[in-house]
């Protein structure tokens, strides 16, 4: 993403991002933390194709993806399972449409079941699963979407705290096996240094880049981990760089 700036037209246009520029390395994990409205969704959206920027260029594999989608796998704010599709059948919905034939896409879910904790709740319909259920088979529809970037808006956002910070660990386990090039978008600070290998801090409306923290920290990590010395001061920069520290 190069020079990346974007204003939504109407009567008050509104200028949501300005000159934005970042890079994601093959197999890196880099979350985009920034206050509600600072264009961190919009971002996400012009990678997944889905938008067009006013200026700048978007790039996923030395592609121009700009309005053209299916170049990566999208886990949008909400999980937005079908309710009249049982779990498996949701989870295999973005493999299905990416070209994957029903058969073999739900041969490939239920070799992950396990490793989605969802063993026992392959028949289950979406409104019998609890909110931490129902990310994981909306973060498993995802993962079976066969492209190399994952990305993923605040996926565990509408949680409760004990459940989100369960389900941050589990995902930290799952990518380390996937290790496929992922890009998060997070309010939460503590979850993108537990996750990330590099946080993008951007400002206010319009975004801009105002801070890039490389973590460093050895993984796995725990929740522990954050309370490290290294760990402190990097949430002390990206507060900073909030302006709320």
């Amino acid at each position: 993403m190069a020079g990346v700036s974007h204003t939504f037209d109407g009567a008050r246009p509104i200028i949501v991002l300005d000159d934005v520029s970042f890079e994601v390395t093959d197999g890196g994990f880099v979350a985009i933390v920034g206050p509600s409205g600072c264009g961190k969704s919009t971002l996400l959206r012009m990678l997944a194709g889905l938008l067009v920027p006013t200026e700048g260029s978007v790039r996923v594999g030395g592609d121009d993806v700009a309005g053209r989608p299916g170049h990566v796998a999208f886990h949008p704010q909400r999980d937005a399972l079908l309710p009249w599709k049982r779990a498996i059948d949701n989870a295999t919905l973005g493999a299905e449409v990416a070209g994957i034939g029903r058969a073999d896409a739900h041969a490939q879910a239920a070799e992950l079941m396990e490793r989605f904790g969802l063993v026992g709740f392959e028949q289950a319909w979406p409104q019998q699963l609890s909110g931490g259920m129902r990310q994981r088979v909306a973060l498993l529809r995802t993962f079976l979407v066969p492209k190399p970037v994952l990305l993923l808006d605040e996926p565990f956002g509408a949680l409760d705290a004990f459940t989100r910070r369960d389900l941050q660990q589990w995902l930290a386990e799952v990518w380390a096996d996937d290790r496929r090039t992922t890009i998060l978008v997070t309010h939460d600070i503590d979850e993108a240094l537990l996750l990330a290998d590099t946080v993008v801090v951007l400002s206010g409306r319009p975004g801009r880049i105002v801070a890039t923290v490389d973590v460093g920290a050895d993984r796995p990590r725990s929740a522990a981990s954050l309370l490290a010395p290294t760990m402190v001061a990097h949430k002390g920069r990206i507060l900073a760089a909030l302006g709320i520290a």
